[in-house]
């Protein structure tokens, strides 16, 4: 790759170590071997990994002498003590947080805590505070169905990046890129991963839901480049019966100045009016004012028809300017993504 000037940034080392079923002394070995062997060519090649199967809680085996479970945990400290920990430029993990069809569309409320927690978890279980963690392969789950390609996939995305960024993640990578159509899935409904529909022949007939809340993502709550944001916390008093968040906000001041927010309604039947407020640590409070960009993405915009097996309607999101100030009600559409992005002024 460096002889055809192939630009490598990272690599990840192995595969799924987890599901494998290999010790991590096994595995830190291997990583151990490589990256020495891979530095001699390239010492500016940033490896990571060790990229474990879609987990929502630490990854044990057998323990060892001093009863210690944790994969990740003994894998850390066999790279301590070979003096090879410099070697761990990232650390990589899958991102498949429910059992294949059995989750339903209550499900949607778990997301936020199952990603943050996890990260956690890496954590305390010795994953240096410097070492940026990355998820390089995730949906919803690791088999295929109708909700990937349903408003939910687009609802699911959009927290779960929120989420992740938010509790403190370095990098994300949408692995179902790939055009791979819609097939049989949980209980024989046609679904799929990624992007796209295509036709018998493989080509592109129509964009699917988890592509239009990458744009939202990408284009709207974010601003593309290099240049560095700022997450913020936001927290929501919009709960259901049993005390389940229905309305999940992840707060961002863009390069430019601007904030925005990606908001996401996820009570499937009932639109909800929202005030915001933007608290400081000095206690003082803003708001939007003046000229908001709205963009929403919701059932409007999108719906899946499995007899039909495509989307009708189809996007794109609706754009809109608000004129607003510090006492208007922002509407969220049921089952929608919102991005709202304008300047803040005081709350007097």
């Amino acid at each position: 790759m460096k002889s055809r000037k192939y630009p490598v940034s990272y690599v990840e080392m192995g595969e799924e170590p987890d599901g494998h079923y290999m010790l991590p002394e096994d595995y830190a070995a291997l990583y151990v071997q490589f990256a020495s062997a891979m530095h001699k060519v390239d010492p500016s090649l940033k490896l990571g990994g060790p990229i474990f199967t879609g987990q929502n809680k630490d990854v044990e085996v057998w323990a060892d002498s001093s009863g210690n479970p944790s994969f990740t945990g003994r894998f850390i400290n066999y790279l301590k003590s070979h003096d090879a920990l410099q070697d761990l430029a990232f650390f990589s993990f899958e991102h498949y947080p429910y059992d294949p069809c059995k989750f339903q569309w209550g499900s949607l409320y778990d997301e936020p805590a199952l990603v943050s927690n996890i990260m956690q978890v890496w954590r305390d279980d010795g994953v240096p505070a410097n070492v940026p963690m990355l998820i390089t392969e995730s949906n919803i789950s690791s088999s295929d169905s109708e909700n990937s390609v349903d408003i939910f996939g687009a609802l699911w995305l959009a927290d779960y990046v929120g989420s992740f960024f938010t509790a403190g993640g370095d990098g994300l990578y949408y692995f179902h890129y790939i055009p791979g159509g819609v097939h049989p899935g949980c209980n024989n409904s046609p679904g799929g991963f990624g992007f796209f529909n295509v036709d018998a022949n493989g080509q592109l007939t129509q964009p699917l839901s988890q592509f239009f809340a990458s744009q939202l993502i990408n284009l709207e709550w974010l601003r593309p480049g290099p240049e560095p944001h700022k997450l913020f916390a936001a927290i929501s008093d919009i709960q259901d019966d049993a005390g389940h968040v229905l309305v999940t906000s992840y707060a961002a001041q863009r390069p430019g100045g601007d904030w925005s927010l990606l908001i996401i309604n996820k009570d499937q039947e009932n639109a909800h009016s929202v005030w915001l407020r933007f608290n400081s640590e000095s206690k003082s409070s803003s708001a939007f004012t003046g000229n908001v960009q709205a963009t929403v993405f919701g059932r409007a915009q999108y719906a899946w028809q499995p007899l039909k097996k495509m989307a009708d309607p189809d996007g794109p999101a609706a754009h809109s300017e608000l004129h607003v100030d510090a006492n208007t009600a922002f509407e969220l559409p049921a089952a929608s993504i919102i991005v709202l992005r304008g300047q803040l002024a005081a709350v007097r």
